[in-house]
């Protein structure tokens, strides 16, 4: 673990907080490598800005409402870790389209160009809680299992490094999305696959991560993974356009 990277007085700066800030990096230079690709015009990656910052307010707050519990509201809001990947993606994509639509972009190429820089900006983040000892598992006696003695919250016995799963699995994702997009694969099938991808394998880590049951074995995360797997499912289902055209014009006939 190593959760400060150094110290400026009295404020310390946490490895948590420097991956965050390298994967919006890194997220933003690939959202204008695939603009450019897509022919959008690079004005659009002021959508992206904007979905950073709303992703990092909506991460945080939602992160903290599930965690009230445990800890005082503004104790958690001013934790050095903590934050949810859901809340961010409903922030960063709210911002973002609200951006878009102020600019009249056109937005399934917009969200198709950003689900690669989403899933590598999240990969970066996830490294960043496994820094600070955040976001854990469940107690393992596996040979890769983690003890977070200045985690959050401490714990002393090696558990499951679910925040390493989860960034090799999002970097699998967004390699994939890249070659999707590369091979002409439609802009609402890159989108309607990564809700899918990355709604899943939320879903699947979830059983064996430490986080409150709110219905059964079931957590938030485990709800809104399934509503984004269910999302995606709905995106792929759609004919395509062009099928929908073909399919009105012959009815005309």
């Amino acid at each position: 673990m190593y959760p400060t990277v150094f110290r400026i007085g009295t404020f310390d700066i946490t490895s948590f907080g420097v991956l965050v800030a390298a994967g919006a990096l890194v997220g933003l230079w690939i959202l204008g490598r695939e603009l450019n690709r897509s022919g959008l015009p690079a004005s659009a990656s002021d959508a992206g800005l904007w979905g950073v910052v709303g992703g990092l307010v909506g991460a945080k707050l939602l992160w903290s409402i599930e965690h009230m519990a445990e800890e005082p509201f503004s104790a958690l809001l001013l934790s050095r870790g903590g934050l949810s990947w859901f809340g961010g993606l409903i922030g960063g994509v709210g911002v973002g389209l609200a951006v878009l639509r102020w600019q009249r972009v056109p937005i399934v190429p917009m969200l198709a160009a950003a689900a690669p820089a989403l899933a590598v900006g999240h990969a970066i983040g996830r490294v960043g809680c496994f820094l600070v000892g955040d976001d854990y598992g469940r107690p393992s006696d596996l040979p890769w299992a983690v003890a977070f003695p200045q985690g959050l919250p401490p714990v002393d016995v090696p558990v499951h490094p679910t925040q390493l799963y989860e960034a090799l699995a999002l970097t699998v994702v967004a390699w994939l999305l890249l070659r999707w997009r590369r091979a002409g694969v439609s802009d609402a099938v890159v989108i309607g696959r990564y809700f899918v991808l990355a709604g899943s394998i939320r879903f699947a880590i979830e059983f064996i991560r430490v986080n409150t049951r709110i219905l059964g074995p079931l957590t938030l995360a485990h709800i809104i993974s399934m509503a984004l797997v269910l999302l995606g499912v709905a995106i792929l289902a759609r004919p395509p356009r062009d099928a929908v055209r073909k399919r009105a014009a012959s009815r005309r006939n």
